[in-house]
């Protein structure tokens, strides 16, 4: 008794539907890949940009520091001066 003569399957049809399986098997596998590599792209992608916009803010914040300690730089030299005369003043007076 042969099984594979009575259901009507040959091993030609047998290894032809293995192989058909197979290459469908590794197309799905390639495009699962190839999907999971896009969305790693675009998560580098997003990260960078969002490195890019956090790098200009601390840019702009450095710039807004720097202009505000050349400010008060620039009022403590006015209160030296300011100082120095109402010194020289007194000291004259006294």
């Amino acid at each position: 008794m042969d099984v594979a003569a009575e259901s009507g399957t040959t091993w030609p049809h047998t290894i032809l539907i293995l192989g058909i399986m197979m290459g469908a098997l590794v197309l799905i596998l390639g495009l699962g890949a190839t999907f999971l590599e896009s969305r790693k792209i675009r998560a580098a992608a997003q990260q960078d940009a969002d490195l890019r916009q956090l790098v200009g803010r601390y840019e702009q914040l450095a710039e807004k520091t720097l202009d505000a300690q050349q400010r008060a730089a620039a009022d403590v030299s006015e209160l030296r001066s300011r100082t120095a005369s109402i010194e020289q003043i007194l000291r004259t007076v006294e």
